[in-house]
Order: structure tokens, then C-alpha cells, then sequence
């Protein structure tokens, strides 16, 4: 039992670990998405928006329902903040974007 237990958690680790790169992924396509809204004043249109909002909260919602494997190291759990820190001023930078009217 202790092999099947084993193994069990062993997969759970690494499925959540490419969960969390994925995560990592898709927060650095949105840091280079919102840089380029930066460098382009009319580039937040209604559609892009909208569009960049829904994907934050879908990073979002994603990030913050993850629930760490017992077996997670500190430097999982470490990553995980990070993550949470990354997106949180991430939504604060496309907040001050400006709007098209």
C-alpha cells in the first residue's frame, strides 16, 4: 500500500508542478501583453479589455484555487506566492492603463 501511496503522490506532484509552470507561462505572456499596452496609448480598446481582464481573472481564479500537496516543498509554496504577488501588481499595472473613450 505504501508503493501505491507512493506513486500517488508522486504523479500529484509532478501534474501539479506543470499546473503551476503553466501558470508561470501564462503570467509572462500577460507581463509582455501588458507592456505592450503601455507602449501602445490606444491599444486598450473595449475588445482588448476585456479581453486582458477575462484573462487575469481566469489566472486568477486558476491561481488562487490551487491547493498545495501536503507533500509541496517550501520552495513550492514559495513559488506559489510569488505567483499570487506577480499577478496581484500585474492587475494593479492594467488597471492605470488608459481607457479608449
Amino acid at each position: 500500500m505504501a508503493l501505491v501511496r507512493e506513486d500517488f503522490e508522486k504523479e500529484t506532484l509532478e501534474a501539479w508542478k506543470t499546473f503551476v509552470d503553466s501558470l508561470d507561462r501564462a503570467l509572462t505572456n500577460l507581463e509582455q501583453e501588458l507592456k505592450e499596452g503601455k507602449e501602445m496609448r490606444d491599444i486598450c480598446t473595449d475588445e482588448w479589455c476585456q479581453a486582458t481582464e477575462h484573462y487575469i481573472d481566469d489566472i486568477g481564479n486558476a491561481l488562487f484555487s490551487i491547493s498545495e500537496p501536503r507533500w509541496a516543498s517550501e520552495e513550492d509554496s514559495r513559488r506559489i506566492k510569488s505567483l499570487k504577488r506577480r499577478l496581484h501588481d500585474m492587475y494593479a499595472e492594467y488597471k492605470v492603463l488608459p481607457k479608449s473613450s
